[in-house]
């Protein structure tokens, strides 16, 4: 197969498994698995789909991007990006009613609080950030195949979340979504909080640091620094 073929392939797989285990399929294999085994199947397709997807990605040689990503503009742009990314995400971790955890109903029937004042779906903000972040600085065909991969997922994936959400929770979650948004408010950052946002920029300054190991490049700050 040809390597962009196979990596369009992959990544069909991983946001298609996805949204089908989660909403289509998701009854039908928790009656015959239960949660444990679901849960259990859903994670080893994920990680298999998300290895092929990784793997055919690498198996594509580098080529000319569609636009200059080395410019200043683009990774300035970027990693601004992903400052607000970074505090969305680590946010997201505390008091989420759309995680799948005990408790979500009573979580979604507290008042708005942190990064829920910019969206209801802070974590699947963080990654579409995460996408087109990556896509401004490496616009190349792989590249671009990936992050729109991962920006999909996370943005129709939510809206498909508020639908089951509904299902499962019922006036709990239609209260939640009655008092945040699916887009982002970018003032709510001011009432983040400063966890979210010491922990944001810790993550934001060691992710874009750990670059330089992991691909051999400068991003983030570290780019303009030494």
């Amino acid at each position: 197969m040809d390597p962009l073929a196979n990596l369009i392939a992959a990544s069909v797989a991983f946001v298609g498994s996805h949204f089908a285990m989660s909403h289509p399929l998701r009854a039908g294999l928790v009656g015959r698995l239960g949660a444990a085994g679901f849960q259990v199947v859903y994670s080893l397709v994920s990680f298999a789909t998300l290895g092929w997807m990784v793997l055919a990605f690498r198996a594509i040689a580098p080529s000319a991007g569609l636009w200059d990503g080395s410019q200043p503009l683009p990774w300035a742009l970027a990693s601004l990006l992903m400052l607000p990314a970074s505090v969305l995400f680590v946010g997201s971790l505390m008091g989420n009613p759309a995680l799948p955890a005990p408790g979500a109903a009573a979580l979604a029937d507290k008042p708005v609080h942190g990064v829920f004042h910019v969206t209801r779906h802070p974590m699947m903000w963080g990654f579409a950030l995460w996408a087109i972040s990556h896509a401004l600085v490496s616009p190349t065909l792989r590249s671009l195949v990936l992050t729109a991969a991962i920006g999909v997922l996370a943005l129709v994936g939510s809206h498909l979340q508020d639908r089951k959400k509904e299902a499962l929770m019922g006036a709990a979650w239609t209260g939640w979504e009655a008092r945040t948004s699916y887009w982002p408010k970018l003032g709510g950052l001011a009432k983040a909080g400063l966890f979210p946002w010491i922990g944001g920029l810790v993550l934001w300054l060691v992710g874009s640091w750990a670059h330089i190991s992991i691909i051999g490049m400068a991003a983030g700050i570290w780019r303009w620094m030494g």
